[in-house]
């Protein structure tokens, strides 16, 4: 469990963000593209046993070497650019990092050696001398990874923690979730009556967070504030999650009561849409039990429809998503939604983007095992 559930004083800020996602790497020109309903998914010709389909692959991303050397290698460029986004220099901030990841390149490389050992590579490439922290928990791994580098900093372990996610599409990954019949074979339609699966892709993202001492100290500009955070395990499968969604709604609850505030209070929910049957069903039941009677219930938006999923690293590529929207009070389309499902009582955005009024949000997301994890943020000074 990551949170006890008890009120938070202490301030992580959020100092910088960054990103390479299907529609690009340049955090605003990509949100820009989000907010006009663009998507970056495109057709992937098919290999070995597999089909042709779509996904959001990396339009940029590294093409040279193995699997393990493309995702050290995304890891690396992805948290440099989070922290020259944060005015900051690994020598002089000595930072943890703190790396999520689904599966990486374990189930493609002959040899990848374990999951801690690239991304003990990615530390030592970055010229970070402090042991970094590695964890999988499916889906959740970059919300958990920005929750895990919470606790680190009001342990008083570190001062600057840089969290992030990876992963690539690799033929692996493709092959399993084409078995598992999570692969859609049309669109990605989270929320609809009509969804059929997901669109996969590639993806990596980091957050710079700081304890509000440092950031003051250095003159940082937050872009947002993390104020709480929560996790639960419903142990329901390997993975289909319960359909009554009542463990993803308790993360809820404790992050709502780590920040000190009310379900009243959040104005914004990212949710994760996978646009699978079970999962969809399970966080709308989730969402309407929490916040379908509230007389103004928080908009909902989702992203995976035009950046693809992108496993490990959706946590944190949402975590941005919902800053960006705190900080400009407006969230993009949901693509490829057109008949909302019923159980789903919240407003959505649908054809055009959405007006967003108040200063926090809720990121949740749903992994594999089920892992649930719901990451509270507040609107940044700068907005």
């Amino acid at each position: 469990m990551l949170t006890a559930g008890r009120h938070r004083d202490r301030v992580v800020c959020v100092t910088g963000a960054a990103w390479r996602t299907s529609l690009g790497a340049d955090r605003d020109e990509v949100w820009a593209d989000l907010l006009a309903g663009r998507s970056g998914h495109r057709v992937v010709p098919g290999a070995t046993v597999l089909r042709s389909f779509v996904a959001g692959l990396l339009p940029d991303g590294p093409a040279e070497g193995g699997p393990r050397e493309r995702h050290v290698e995304l890891a690396t460029l992805t948290a440099e650019a989070a922290l020259r986004d944060a005015g900051l220099r690994a020598e002089d901030a000595d930072p943890v990092l703190v790396l999520g990841t689904s599966l990486g390149p374990h189930i493609d490389d002959p040899d990848p050696g374990s999951l801690h050992d690239w991304t003990a590579e990615a530390a030592k490439r970055l010229g970070l001398t402090r042991a970094p922290v590695s964890l999988s928990t499916a889906c959740s791994s970059g919300s958990d990874a920005i929750a895990v580098a919470a606790e680190l900093l009001e342990a008083g372990y570190a001062d600057v923690v840089v969290a992030g996610g990876v992963d690539l599409l690799t033929e692996g990954k493709r092959l399993g979730h084409s078995l598992l019949g999570t692969l859609s074979p049309t669109l990605h339609r989270a929320f609809d009556t009509e969804r059929s699966g997901m669109l996969p892709g590639d993806g990596a993202a980091y957050v710079v967070l700081e304890r509000e001492e440092s950031a003051r100290r250095r003159g940082a500009r937050p872009l947002g504030y993390l104020r709480g955070w929560g996790s639960t395990n419903d142990a329901a499968g390997m993975t289909a999650p319960k359909s009554d969604g009542e463990a993803a709604a308790r993360a809820v609850r404790r992050s709502v009561e780590v920040a000190g505030l009310g379900l009243a209070d959040v104005a914004v929910v990212n949710a994760h849409g996978t646009a699978t049957v079970l999962n969809d069903e399970a966080e709308a039941t989730c969402l309407s039990g929490l916040f379908g009677d509230l007389e103004r219930p928080p908009v909902v938006f989702a992203t995976k429809g035009a950046l693809g999923h992108s496993l490990g690293a959706t946590g944190v590529v949402e975590a941005i998503t919902l800053l960006l929207a705190l900080r400009d009070r407006t969230v993009p389309p949901v693509l490829g939604l057109t008949r909302p499902m019923p159980e789903l009582r919240l407003p959505v955005a649908r054809d055009a983007p959405h007006a967003v009024e108040g200063d926090f949000g809720i990121s949740l997301t749903l992994g594999f095992g089920g892992f649930n994890t719901c990451l509270l943020f507040e609107r940044g000074p700068d907005a």
